[in-house]
């Protein structure tokens, strides 16, 4: 048997190694490391594109003071495959001017977001970009834009796609567009088109499913959303949130770093880039809440002034500046920049979007993770044509916008296992979520949300961001457990008065007929006794649901919604309850001033006006004690 013959191996060496070393393009490593920004199945893709447009169309109609009014469109290429779809979102913020739209729509991690500490839903300059890559990427198409920025100038349109090799983009066409006017009634706004391989679908995750959570968390914004065609509707379909709240949320504030949030390297850093000479100088400059005392006591433990050099600053002092800094008693960050939904935002959306029974909102104050300012906010839904055998439903929220993939790693999530709703008056198996018919919103609003990755998906599990989320579910569940009891206390109050009211007609009739007394007397009589004992049922409820003249403290919290005619109103809302046929046609519980028929055995007539309990009762009492003393004799 013939040897085998073996090759000798090539060894490199230390010249050629680095001969084929080589800059990586950030796009190039997203193009092949797509997964790490949503585009990892069609499916997802499609939402994630339309995600990263809406979010950008809302944060430029915000700071530029005008009320969202935003399209989103999909619609199907057949021509081309049964998976190409094009991807449109309009707005009709200020524009983009356009020396700014190849650097926006074409390179990637390029933004005026990520090194501002100011609440907006965009961080990393990667999203909408990414999302025309994709585009490029999967169907050789490049996008289309087109910005108006005035009403006396034409609307230009730009098409580009991206060069991954050198993250820039390059210009296909750039003309103007007057045709385009049309598109913009208010003579501003952007509108972009994406071509991208996809898969649209209803129901959990998907695209429709967005623009409605989206719809919930910004309330003052109209989406109209254009479907394409599907099976079940073939002309597609065409669905209006229209806005609920008439004004902008306030605009948030840039802020400086929180001393407490930041570290040995950062704060060196910042010695070697800050403009600033002395030490009293960088302190009150570079950062919040840091007044002339503090700077002076931390300079002071370092072993320096506030008169100190920064550029003769050595490591060892930086060093013990970073102690100083860490160890000092320093203010919370300021909340001017962080802009959350508000209790009374919260109500309007859910109430809109949902339509439950109740919902009760909690605010929680600020709070800080890593020196970073964040407020939690919750609500929750229940009632009405919510499912009531299923899990409850979380929807989750980082800076308005939806959270809808990897909810088991997200920290919202994991604090709503943890909370015990049993205790509220819900079922919860163990380790799982509540059940029954509720929906459970939590929202975080932060300079800078602490997400598991760069698609932006789940929130990360900071100890003091789950404690926060946390307390806020377990006010609303409080709201929650009281609303509930109440209700089925008003439920019994329903059932005792209605197996009362079926019987007074008769107790009424045998009472006439033993001592004389008047019928209809005695019947309003009986009937007050009932209405007095059970007044919780007759309770009437105000335009936001509030118990009218109630001294209730659930009813008078700003933070809760109960939907009028809660409480059952007749016989039929009660199952369990004795039948109401017993010999006679008694009318529904609360239709007491209505005609009836055959309420004493014989044909009824119109009822006279009520009279006062206290003259009834006396009248009553005389007539009995005549026909007791006549029957002595």
């Amino acid at each position: 048997m013939a040897k085998k013959k073996t090759t000798k191996r090539k060894a490199a060496t230390a010249e050629s190694m680095a001969a084929s070393q080589r800059e990586i393009s950030v796009s190039e490593f997203f193009a092949k490391n797509r997964h790490l920004l949503g585009f990892d199945n069609p499916r997802k893709a499609l939402l994630t594109a339309v995600k990263e447009a809406v979010d950008n169309a809302l944060d430029a109609c915000e700071e530029g003071g005008i009320l969202p009014d935003i399209l989103v469109e999909i619609r199907a290429l057949p021509e081309s495959g049964d998976d190409r779809f094009l991807v449109v979102i309009q707005d009709n913020g200020p524009g983009i001017v356009r020396k700014q739209i190849e650097n926006i729509f074409g390179k990637l991690l390029y933004g005026s977001k990520f090194h501002r500490l100011k609440m907006s839903r965009g961080q990393q300059g990667i999203g909408i970009s990414a999302a025309g890559m994709y585009g490029l990427i999967t169907t050789g198409k490049p996008v289309r834009i087109i910005s108006k920025t005035s009403p006396k100038k034409p609307a230009h349109e730009v098409i580009l796609k991206m060069d991954t090799s050198k993250n820039r983009a390059d210009v296909v066409q750039d003309t103007e567009h007057p045709e385009d006017d049309g598109l913009f009634a208010e003579g501003h706004g952007t509108r972009v088109e994406i071509e991208l391989v996809g898969k649209y679908f209803i129901g959990n995750r998907s695209v429709d499913e967005y623009v409605q959570l989206t719809a919930i968390a910004n309330p003052h914004g109209r989406f109209e959303f254009l479907s394409p065609p599907t099976n079940a509707k073939p002309e597609g379909e065409r669905i209006v949130y229209e806005r609920s709240v008439g004004e902008l949320p306030d605009l948030p504030e840039e802020i400086k770093p929180h001393p407490h949030g930041i570290e040995l390297g950062t704060l060196i850093g910042m010695l070697e880039r800050t403009s600033q000479n002395q030490l009293g100088g960088f302190f009150s400059h570079e950062f919040c809440r840091v007044g002339p005392k503090i700077a002076q006591d931390v300079t002071k433990q370092a072993g320096l002034t506030t008169r100190s050099w920064v550029k003769n600053i050595s490591h060892a002092e930086a060093e013990k500046l970073y102690k100083g800094l860490t160890a000092a008693k320093v203010m919370g960050p300021p909340t001017n920049c962080l802009s959350p939904m508000g209790v009374r935002t919260m109500l309007k959306g859910l109430e809109s979007g949902l339509n439950p029974d109740f919902i009760a909102a909690s605010s929680r104050a600020a709070s800080v993770y890593r020196g970073r300012p964040f407020v939690i906010e919750a609500g929750i839904a229940f009632g009405g044509n919510l499912p009531g055998d299923d899990q409850a439903k979380v929807y989750r929220f980082a800076n308005r916008v939806p959270l809808q993939y990897q909810q088991s790693a997200c920290s919202s999530f994991k604090a709503v296992i943890e909370t015990a709703w049993k205790n509220y008056g819900l079922q919860q198996p163990r380790g799982g979520l509540p059940v029954g018919s509720l929906v459970v919103m939590i929202h975080m609003a932060s300079v800078w949300v602490p997400f598991t990755s760069e698609s932006k998906e789940a929130i990360a599990d900071y100890d003091e961001i789950r404690k926060e989320m946390r307390l806020a579910l377990q006010e609303c569940g409080r709201k929650l457990g009281t609303y509930l009891r109440k209700r089925k206390r008003m439920q019994r109050q329903g059932q005792r008065r209605g197996v009362f009211t079926r019987y007074i007609g008769e107790i009424s009739k045998a009472c006439h007929e033993i001592t004389g007394t008047d019928q209809q007397e005695l019947y309003d009589v009986l009937l007050a006794q009932a209405e007095s004992k059970t007044a919780e049922f007759d309770e009437v409820l105000d335009e936001e649901g509030k118990v009218v003249k109630d001294t209730d403290r659930l009813a008078k919290d700003d933070g809760v919604f109960i939907r009028q005619a809660t409480a059952p109103q007749n016989d039929a809302d009660y199952p369990d309850s004795p039948p109401s046929s017993n010999g006679s046609d008694l009318p529904p519980v609360d239709d007491f001033d209505a005609p009836t028929t055959n309420l004493f055995g014989e044909a009824d007539e119109p009822k006279p006006k009520r009279k006062t309990k206290k003259k009834i009762a006396k009248k009553v009492k005389k007539k009995t004690k005549r026909s007791s003393t006549k029957a002595s004799r």
